[in-house]
């Protein structure tokens, strides 16, 4: 009788597992090492931008977190399930880095990380997202020594501060004809990397660097390195840092003594904030930045962004159409893994860092999309910019 009941019991199960939802079958991909993100129905699928969202460099946050946004809206359908955009505040510092990452890496739905944007943060993040499976396609985070670390998950579609200090070397001694030149960073891992690189690169071409000074970022008062570098008559200042301590530091210039001198900053300075801190001081001042020519496609999504935000797109940051390709790219790569399963959709992790790194000939609005195998995916350099009446506009000199 006991062998009957259970008999009975047995096939209940199995006809009631017949007409309940359709079983999920745990894909192949899953048994490989990282496994995959297993996200349910009515669930989204996460990917996440980190940067500075409050602060002094927040205007670089707010703009790139916007474009990523409207990637989203473009691009964000897998198979029916919609991608969310996790947006964090890392505070532009490693220990924030290193504490947005903890936190997502908790979520089983995050896989993918657009960023970080600072490249201090994004060192500091790397080994958790590396432990975790969770591929990086950062648009902004440019420290040469990121893509020699061996990691598997970093990736950047970003020109290099290597390539960036050679480009704005090679200007200032060939077409700005400077001689002397003073080198001045923040002591961050992007600005005084950027600034040693030019530093070398000068030199290499024949000209001189008379003086080599560091700040302290947060500061309103940069006197004092500034006299040190006007004591040895520069031709030009070249700055490795953000638009903060640059507009302070231009403000400033003039009652240094440093009336004649070129003031050439990196990428980190591109942006509406620096024009509106420095106004007439501005005039003249020089950077490098990634935005991109005005092809129809460019053309038709800064509309969109003006449209959508009431702000022209490049005005806050030079990261804006890197930022929408980052998030563009990371999809298209999600749904080249993606599998679905009954009421789930599986995301082999260990598949999605492969994906991620063999991107190859991806047509972003600011350009093609190949990754090496060291991560790096923009072959392009920079493009050099001027203020002149109040504006940034590309350099012809």
């Amino acid at each position: 009788m006991k062998r009957i009941v259970v008999f009975v019991m047995l096939v209940a199960a199995l006809l009631l597992a017949s007409c309940g939802p359709a079983a999920a079958t745990t894909p192949d991909a899953c048994k490989a090492d990282l496994g995959c993100a297993v996200i349910a129905k009515g669930q989204t699928i996460k990917v996440g931008y980190a940067g500075p969202m409050s602060g002094d460099y927040s205007q670089f946050g707010i703009d790139m977190s916007n474009a990523m946004k409207l990637a989203v809206a473009k691009f964000g359908d897998v198979n029916g399930w919609k991608v969310e955009l996790a947006v964090q505040d890392d505070n532009a510092s490693a220990e924030g880095g290193a504490a947005v990452a903890n936190k997502l890496v908790s979520d089983q739905t995050f896989v993918a990380m657009a960023g970080h944007a600072f490249s201090g943060a994004t060192a500091a993040a790397m080994p958790i997202y590396e432990k975790a499976g969770v591929p990086m396609l950062s648009p902004s985070a440019t420290n040469p020594d990121l893509t020699t670390k061996g990691s598997k998950v970093f990736n950047r579609n970003a020109f290099t501060d290597t390539d960036q200090a050679k480009g704005a070397a090679n200007y200032l001694f060939t077409t700005l004809k400077v001689k002397n030149l003073a080198v001045m960073h923040d002591g961050t891992d992007y600005g005084q990397g950027l600034a040693n690189g030019v530093k070398a690169d000068f030199t290499a071409l024949g000209g001189t660097v008379v003086a080599a000074e560091a700040i302290t970022p947060g500061e309103s008062d940069y006197s004092a390195p500034l006299a040190a570098v006007a004591s040895k008559n520069p031709d030009a200042i070249y700055y490795g840092g953000y638009n903060a301590e640059a507009s302070v530091l231009v403000n400033q210039m003039k009652q240094a003594g440093l009336t004649k001198a070129i003031f050439f900053g990196g990428d980190g300075i591109y942006g509406k904030d620096f024009l509106t801190k420095t106004g007439a001081n501005g005039e003249g001042v020089y950077s490098a930045t990634l935005v991109p020519p005005a092809t129809d496609t460019i053309i038709a999504f800064n509309k969109l962004y003006k449209d959508t935000y009431g702000t022209d797109a490049g005005v806050l940051s030079a990261y804006t159409w890197n930022s929408y390709d980052a998030v563009g790219a990371l999809i298209t790569a999600i749904k080249n893994v993606a599998v679905v399963s009954g009421d789930n959709i599986y995301i082999p992790r260990g598949a999605l860092v492969a994906a991620v790194r063999s991107l190859k000939q991806y047509q972003g609005i600011a350009g093609v999309i190949t990754c090496q195998a060291n991560g790096e995916c923009n072959a392009s350099g920079p493009v050099f910019y001027v203020v002149k009446n109040g504006q940034w506009v590309a350099a012809t000199k």
